[in-house]
């Protein structure tokens, strides 16, 4: 997960990817690129989802549950959660559409 001028390798599950990232922004992405590969895994090892792209799918659910479920007047700012979690949706978009291309 080496920062690169033409974007930021990261790994999931064994997969690489490349994405589009500002260099302001990759600290906070591959923080997020830890929790997802976290989740992933747990949705691996605990059940019986096969397939990368369903894994990360049941990752994402579990992601968005523990998101909703958090209580939000704790010193959440949820327009700025909102705001990165776009900006994050732009990016993997990106990523995945590259990846598409490739296969």
């Amino acid at each position: 997960m080496n920062p690169d001028p033409k974007g930021l390798q990261i790994t999931l599950m064994g997969r690489q990817y490349r994405v589009a990232c500002a260099q302001d922004e990759q600290e906070g992405l591959l923080k997020a690129v830890d929790y997802l590969n976290q989740k992933m895994q747990e949705v691996r090892d605990n059940s019986k989802v096969i397939g990368q792209e369903r894994i990360a799918i049941m990752a994402a659910l579990n992601i968005a549950h523990e998101f909703l479920t958090t209580k939000v007047g704790g010193g959440f700012d949820i327009a700025e959660i909102k705001r990165r979690m776009a900006g994050m949706e732009t990016v993997l978009d990106r990523a995945m559409s590259e990846q598409n291309e490739l296969f």
